[in-house]
């Protein structure tokens, strides 16, 4: 199908879908509900500056390592949440609201990131090989490796008038629990310092897990840790110099466009489309330097990159593989006096983490058309990459497979011999992409995540390929899915064997997890409204109806969990022999250190007594998380459900 048909005929189904909004049905009234339990102060899902935490609850460890430190996916799915509430009710405002709070706290000012224009495209950063564990790091900074050449700085600075970057660091404390106070051009910050801190943790290789972290300010002066700041735990050099630096979770970025898509076509068919366009404008830019994200990490070319020495550094484009990568990241000096700066991509790639609708979008959607002079033509091929990719990775099952990299073990070595026959344009297949504690492919969360954008790019266009995909999949989803009644169980991990074009799932142990079983339910009504397949809607409804029946709370729609990882509080956390650092609270970082020493703040939190009786030999502690995202994802399947099939 050509573009201008794909474009007429998403129109079309855009225009059914939104015209049945004002119908009325139960679905529709469960989205303002679960929106209303999300919105109502006394339930404290937002702070006093309405960022959205990871959670309503404080003592929760996964990727964040507090539940009021939050993520750019929390954003991302409060945009989303937005975009919704305006394709019901006609009133955009808190869609306008909820782009404005995320650039105003998560996407750096120019005073937090002061020194990108001394930034050097011709060599964008100094290598420093990844590991594979924590106790191998620090890692050399090492200039003797080649790197390419950054082809897009240019034409961003020529669009946009500016060398600063426009995207979401993935990660904010939100009420400074740590200390650092890095808040929007405050790099000194402090412990008494208000509003939201920019911090990171992940740095130290593919083991590192979120019990293994040593958390750092991303404007890093040298006031808190050691002499060094954090800094020379984590990359060995000559000297080191206060710097900030920042990363991007680009399947956040992803979806906020994606939500801003939905918004543009609902706005539009209820005649607000003026009244979103400026932020619309904003999504477009977003877009724009989310293209960072489709590139090697270094710049260097695609493709058998063996070597780090030997594999050389790109010109133009081809150091893109064109897909969503895990990570970007860019960085500079605090000295304005002495300036520099660096970026990197990242030449792993997960599943996961695509997104073919916000590719699609981005090219076909006016009001998101990208300034950047080849980011269009970019987005195109992205869309055509990503879908390959999907296609690459399923499995004869239909589930779809980890990902692949252009940079075998983070450090550009050789693969073993198994994965050199079938290759990714040239990358290696990686079952467990980037991290291995837990592996990354286990969690069932992401294929719904990911596979519900394909279905949305298949309901707008009817792309043949998206729904060749579909097809299998569904049909092995389905087969996972079991009903007692209005109980439901869903799968929650899997396991994987082989190697593309011969890669098997099996599902390991199943779940009712409100999350995932929402975004499964979602992905399905998507597929159904679009094909017709009534088996597929069907258990849409029941998965549905079973969490809203079952699973109400007086703050949104959870189950709960019993969780046994929390033995993990007192994980050992390695720090190099001789290294002494101390945090704004005073808490010291020197070996033997553990993460419940660095975090003693914890010990304050209500619901540690239950942590620390398993500490001590109890039982698993059992919770009821409202994790943002989750109660979002209710929200939006729900209301997706109700706008499909107006019942």
């Amino acid at each position: 199908m050509d573009r201008a048909n794909m474009g007429i005929l998403a129109l079309t189904l855009v225009v059914a879908l939104a015209t049945q909004i004002d119908a009325g049905n139960v679905y529709r009234e469960r989205f303002i509900q679960q929106y209303n339990k999300i919105h109502d102060d006394a339930n404290g899902y937002f702070s006093k500056e309405g960022v959205p935490y990871h959670a309503v609850e404080t003592l929760l460890v996964e990727a964040p390592d507090h539940g009021h430190i939050t993520t750019s996916e929390a954003y991302s799915y409060y945009i989303w949440l937005e975009a919704m509430y305006g394709g019901i009710t006609k009133d955009f405002a808190p869609f306008n609201k909820a782009w404005q709070i995320m650039e105003e706290f998560i996407i750096p000012v120019h005073d937090s990131q002061s020194t990108n224009s001394a930034y050097n495209p011709s060599h964008p950063a100094t290598y420093a090989a990844e590991f594979d564990s924590p106790d191998q790091y620090p890692s050399l900074v090492d200039s003797s490796v080649p790197v390419g050449q950054d082809p897009i700085y240019q034409e961003l600075v020529n669009a946009y008038g500016t060398p600063d970057i426009y995207a979401m660091h993935w990660l904010l404390d939100v009420d400074n629990i740590y200390g650092f106070g890095n808040t929007q051009g405050n790099c000194e910050g402090g412990p008494y310092t208000s509003g939201p801190s920019f911090i990171n943790t992940f740095q130290r290789g593919s083991q590192e897990s979120v019990w293994k972290t040593i958390p750092q300010p991303c404007c890093d002066s040298f006031k808190y840790g050691g002499p060094n700041g954090f800094l020379d735990l984590f990359t060995k050099d000559n000297s080191y110099a206060k710097q900030w630096k920042y990363t991007v979770a680009p399947d956040a970025d992803a979806r906020a466009i994606q939500a801003a898509f939905w918004a543009a076509q609902w706005a539009q068919e209820v005649g607000q489309f003026s009244a979103i366009s400026d932020t619309l404008s904003k999504a477009a830019k977003l877009g724009d330097y989310l293209r960072y994200a489709l590139f090697d990490k270094y710049f260097k070319k695609v493709g058998n990159c063996v070597g780090p020495w030997s594999c050389q550094g790109g010109y133009s484009k081809d150091s893109a593989h064109y897909l969503l990568g895990w990570y970007f990241a860019w960085g500079g000096s605090l000295d304005t006096s002495n300036p520099w700066a660096w970026r990197i991509g990242d030449g792993a790639a997960h599943f996961g983490y695509q997104n073919p609708l916000t590719a699609y979008a981005l090219v076909n959607e006016p009001s998101l058309k990208p300034k950047g002079a080849s980011a269009v033509t970019d987005w195109q091929i992205s869309l055509d990459r990503q879908l390959e990719f999907y296609e690459w990775l399923q499995t004869s099952e239909g589930a779809f497979a980890g990902g692949a990299s252009n940079s075998w073990n983070g450090r550009y070595d050789t693969p073993p011999s198994e994965l050199t026959g079938n290759t990714f344009h040239g990358m290696f297949y990686d079952w467990e992409p980037v991290y291995h504690d837990p592996p990354s492919n286990r969690w069932f969360g992401m294929q719904p995540w990911s596979v519900d954008r394909l279905a949305q790019l298949y309901y707008v266009t009817g792309n043949s390929r998206a729904k060749n995909l579909l097809d299998k999949w569904v049909s092995w989803v389905l087969s996972e899915i079991t009903f007692q009644g209005n109980q439901y169980s869903i799968p929650a991990t899997l396991e994987w064997s082989g190697v593309p074009p011969n890669v098997h799932v099996t599902v390991t142990a199943h779940t009712n997890d409100v999350g995932t079983a929402s975004a499964t339910a979602r992905t399905l009504a998507f597929y159904a409204a679009k094909s017709g397949d009534q088996n597929a809607k069907n258990v849409a409804k029941q998965l549905l109806d079973g969490m809203w029946e079952l699973y109400q709370t007086d703050k949104g729609v959870s189950n709960s969990e019993i969780a046994d990882t929390y033995n993990q509080f007192s994980h050992d956390v390695y720090v190099p022999n001789g290294w002494y650092g101390q945090y704004p609270n005073g808490d010291v970082i020197q070996a033997p250190a553990t993460f419940i020493g660095l975090r003693s703040w914890y010990k304050k939190d209500p619901a540690w007594p239950k942590v620390e009786a398993y500490l001590n030999g109890g039982s698993a502690p059992e919770f009821t998380f409202h994790r943002f995202w989750a109660q979002a994802d209710v929200a939006l399947s729900q209301g997706t459900y109700g706008m499909l099939f107006n019942e």
